[in-house]
């Protein structure tokens, strides 16, 4: 059940955020199922009005007593950023009601107890509260929590009182924009993975754009590329993700580095670029211009004469690669030719000469230093596109040769790239298949922060009580600032197949600033059809493109006038 949109006035005027009202799909768990100290449970799921009243008999009862807790766990069907809505009717006493709430993106996680002696499941109340107290008025309702969640499990901590609970609520808070982009196309699997990377970097589309709903709610401006990206496909051009990049201008004035990680200045730079590419925001360019000219000829500093860089800060590309010096090394190079050569057309889309001078002139210096991919996945895909000097196909198949083993969510997306620029289409949607399918398969409606895929064929599904004997997935895994519990279910930076799905196997993506011009060129891989639209300033275009009997591609493609189409698949 679904109500109306209502506009959020709790957030600045430039934050057009909108609530939904969501029904509780389903009750996992009673901590009494033989009446006693819950009755009536079925009333929580039948429709309500929203409204409580002296004369209504629906009610939930619940006791608690020395001898047992009254507890129930609600399923709202899928994540969601936001908070609960608790309505109580109208009991003897007209005293408030404690109440204790958990929320979890998990099963294990809403049944968690981080007060429990060396916390295990190393649950957390970090940057989002996620386990508290709340008392629920007589006859009334009370809004409480905000976090990102699924699972809401809630206590009666008062004891020997009936408590009359009505009705319970998720409310979703989420940014209003149409979703412009889609995707469908003949395998079920790949659109459910287009459709849930979407929905992953919308619920992030906050106030900022955030790392996580649930943690971090913070702005990391290397994590939030595939998060443009995301958005430049299913929403086009967006203000949460303009206002966000700002943010990190004003956070980290030269010569500060972004979050303090160079690699983060440069991810940010590449930001720039592709949103010229696909928006043509001159203004916003302008706006910017002085600290990207800035920025870019502070990077130029760290490389000397030979082309050999020393990137200060801290030196890092993600967190499965940062205890491996000689990758972050690769990385870091590779990532400056990326950031230059991007520097140089952002700088012709843009008319600025003296960008492109000072970034042609780095160009020439770094790149006379070749380096290796280390054997590493997230090395070998960064070589590839910054278009390096060894062979796409040697560095794809150091990625192969890991298989979904050597992904990780952020990553993961450059090696989907770098499989694509090395011409293997396939491969890339067999292990993007496997890697964010496995996700969807352990119950997932949100793609996380990070999964070890070794770990999934022994793992039981995030939405149920894990069976003795399967792992658990969410309470069990994780490493570095992911270690259990807070290991967060709902992570921007994993929405990466969304543009990647959009850009190959649609076919469709930008060839001239401001999507004036687009190419279409699908790359079926296992696909035999694929239809979606593309945003541009100037409105959607629209592919559909059929695979015959001959094995030939047959193209159709609707554009705005003021766009024009190469269709290299006629």
């Amino acid at each position: 059940m679904s109500l109306a949109l209502l506009v959020c006035s709790s957030v600045p005027a430039h934050a057009i955020l909108t609530e939904t009202k969501l029904a509780p799909t389903r009750i996992i768990w009673m901590s009494d199922s033989t009446g006693t100290q819950i009755k009536h449970p079925e009333i929580l799921l039948e429709d309500f009005i929203g409204q409580v009243s002296t004369a209504d008999p629906k009610n939930v009862v619940m006791k608690t007593t020395d001898e047992k807790q009254a507890s129930i766990l609600l399923d709202f069907g899928k994540e969601i950023n936001g908070g609960l809505k608790i309505y109580s009717g109208m009991a003897q006493s007209n005293k408030p009601v404690a109440l204790r709430v958990r929320l979890g993106e998990s099963v294990t996680e809403a049944m968690s107890d981080p007060n429990e002696p060396g916390n295990p499941q190393n649950s957390k109340n970090e940057h989002s509260l996620r386990d508290f107290v709340t008392h629920s008025p007589w006859l009334g309702s009370v809004r409480c929590g905000d976090s990102g969640f699924r699972f809401a499990r809630i206590d009666l901590l008062d004891k020997d009182v009936d408590y009359l609970l009505r009705y319970v609520e998720a409310v979703q808070v989420q940014d209003n924009a149409p979703m412009i982009g889609s995707f469908e196309c003949s395998d079920p699997r790949l659109t459910d993975i287009w459709n849930t990377g979407a929905r992953t970097v919308q619920l992030c589309l906050q106030d900022y754009l955030w790392d996580g709903i649930k943690r971090d709610r913070l702005v990391w401006l290397g994590d939030t590329h595939p998060e443009v990206m995301a958005t430049n496909v299913v929403f086009g051009e967006n203000d949460v993700v303009n206002r966000s990049l700002d943010f990190g201008v004003q956070d980290a004035p030269l010569p500060r580095w972004m979050n303090g990680f160079s690699a983060y200045s440069l991810w940010w730079l590449i930001s720039q670029h592709d949103l010229m590419l696909h928006h043509g925001n001159k203004d916003y360019y302008d706006k910017n211009r002085d600290y990207i000219l800035g920025l870019v000829k502070q990077v130029d500093s760290f490389v000397d004469k030979d082309g050999k860089e020393s990137l200060d800060g801290v030196r890092f590309l993600d967190w499965p690669t940062s205890e491996k010096p000689e990758v972050i090394n690769s990385g870091l190079h590779s990532l400056i030719v990326m950031t230059m050569n991007a520097m140089d057309n952002l700088g012709a889309m843009a008319g600025d000469n003296e960008l492109q001078s000072v970034a042609k002139n780095c160009l020439k210096r770094v790149k006379k230093v070749k380096v290796g991919d280390c054997g590493n996945s997230q090395a070998a895909a960064l070589i590839v596109l910054a278009a390096q000097d060894k062979k796409a196909d040697e560095a794809a198949k150091v990625i192969l040769a890991n298989g979904p083993d050597g992904f990780s969510t952020f990553y993961g997306y450059y090696m989907l790239e770098a499989l694509a620029k090395a011409g293997y289409h396939k491969e890339a949607q067999d292990l993007m298949s496997k890697y964010w399918g496995a996700m969807l398969d352990l119950g997932a409606t949100s793609f996380w922060e990070d999964l070890t895929y070794s770990q999934v064929a022994d793992a039981g599904r995030i939405d149920e009580f894990v069976p003795e004997g399967k792992r658990d997935i969410h309470a069990d895994g994780g490493a570095y600032c992911y270690v259990g519990l807070r290991l967060s279910l709902c992570h921007g930076w994993a929405s990466g197949p969304t543009p990647w799905l959009t850009k190959y196997a649609l076919g469709i993506y930008p060839a001239e600033a401001g999507s004036k011009t687009v190419i279409v060129d699908p790359k079926p891989g296992n696909l035999t059809w694929a239809r979606g639209t593309y945003p541009t300033p100037y409105g959607p275009v629209k592919v559909d493109w059929r695979k015959g009997a001959d094995g030939k591609i047959k193209c159709v493609v609707e554009a705005p006038a003021e766009v024009k189409v190469i269709n290299k698949a006629k």
